[in-house]
Parts: C-alpha cells; structure tokens; sequence
C-alpha cells in the first residue's frame, strides 16, 4: 500500500505486476507463459485446428493403409498429391500419446505447440513424449 502524498489525499494505491509475453500467432494476439513456468492454464480451450487436421489425416491414412486402400505411403501420396516424406511425418503421428492427442483435440495443448513440434521425431515412451512436448 502506497500513500499518495503529493494530492495532500490518502489514497491507497495497490500496484499489480503480471509477467507476459504477446505474440502473434495465426493473425492472432497469444499471450506466453512466463519465462520458468512450464504450464500456464488459459482460461478457455483453444484448438488448434491445423493440429487437429495433422492428426486427423494421420489416423485416416493409418486406417487406409491397415484395411488395404493402399498399399504403402507413397501411393497415399500419389493421390493425395503430395510429398511422400511428408504422409510418411504424419503418420508418426498416431504414435503419439494418447494422453498428447486428447490435450490437443480438447484444445489444452501449450499455446507455443506447433504442428513442427509433433512432427520432430519423438520418444517411444508415452511418459517421455509428454515431458518433451506438454
């Protein structure tokens, strides 16, 4: 509490400090957990929906390859028009955990998540997963 002595008034003054970082992300203003903090809760879920979308094409062209549509990635690639290296990235992605996909379909992943950062190769163990990237 500071009193304020030059109006001749005893005004209390509380001064509140919050350390936060804006970026722009997307066309959007994204505030960053401060520096030390591992995990900043926002105040609503906000899904990411080119993750989403990642994840999604991953377990589609899973399920393609398991039931036979397609004999490997680079047919998937063919028809979907795109790089094979790339169908082969994303379908790293049904190796995430199940714990890592849920945070992103209900929208609580880390603000600065990208889809970059899920298609960085990964651990195999689940616990090591979620240390790397939650």
């Amino acid at each position: 509490m500071i009193t304020n002595s030059d109006t001749g008034s005893d005004t209390n003054i509380i001064t509140v400090q919050v350390p936060l970082t804006l970026r722009k992300r997307g066309g959007r203003k994204l505030i960053v957990a401060p520096v030390g903090q591992e995990r900043w809760a926002s105040a609503r879920p906000r899904v990411d929906n080119t993750l989403v979308k990642a994840i999604a094409r991953a377990y589609r062209w899973q399920q393609m390859l398991k039931q036979g549509a397609y004999a490997s990635a680079e047919d998937i690639a063919k028809v979907e028009k795109i790089s094979a290296s790339y169908v082969n990235r994303l379908l790293q992605l049904t190796l995430l955990s199940p714990a890592i996909v849920e945070t992103v379909l209900d929208g609580h992943q880390p603000a600065t998540m990208t889809t970059a950062d899920l298609l960085q190769p990964v651990p195999a163990q689940w616990h090591a997963q979620r240390a790397l990237l939650c």
